[in-house]
């Protein structure tokens, strides 16, 4: 028989578990720390979903913004049909990009209660 040897990763399971979990939640807590402070936008989170975000909840990373709170995330979210609990990491191309883009006309100023969840290419028939 061929005989491989396996190397067996440092630590019990469990231990590498809470070392990795540990590691994501200082990866979130830093990316929600630089949205706060307005050095990353959160439609560029959305569109890129780096690894941190892969699993985080919209909501979390929109209430993570300035002024940004439950209720202004909920109304905001109503607009389009998505779950605040849907993963940034689930969502489909589609998704991103219009939820980008209503978080671009956001920051510059126009309601975000007017400007419509569908591509104008997407309502002409």
């Amino acid at each position: 028989m061929n005989a491989t040897a396996t190397i067996a990763p440092a630590g019990p399971q469990y231990m590498r578990a809470l070392e990795r979990a540990n590691q994501v939640r200082l990866a979130r807590a830093e990316l929600k720390r630089r949205v706060a402070i307005g050095e990353i936008e959160v439609a560029a989170v959305i569109l890129e979903c780096p690894w941190e975000a892969e699993s985080m909840a919209v909501a979390d990373l929109l209430m993570s913004q300035r002024r940004w709170g439950q209720t202004r995330c909920r109304k905001f979210l109503a607009q389009v049909p998505m779950s605040e609990k849907k993963t940034v990491g689930s969502m489909t191309e589609r998704q991103r990009n219009t939820l980008a883009a209503m978080l671009t006309s956001v920051g510059r100023g126009r309601a975000w209660s007017t400007t419509p969840w569908v591509t104008d290419s997407l309502t002409r028939a």
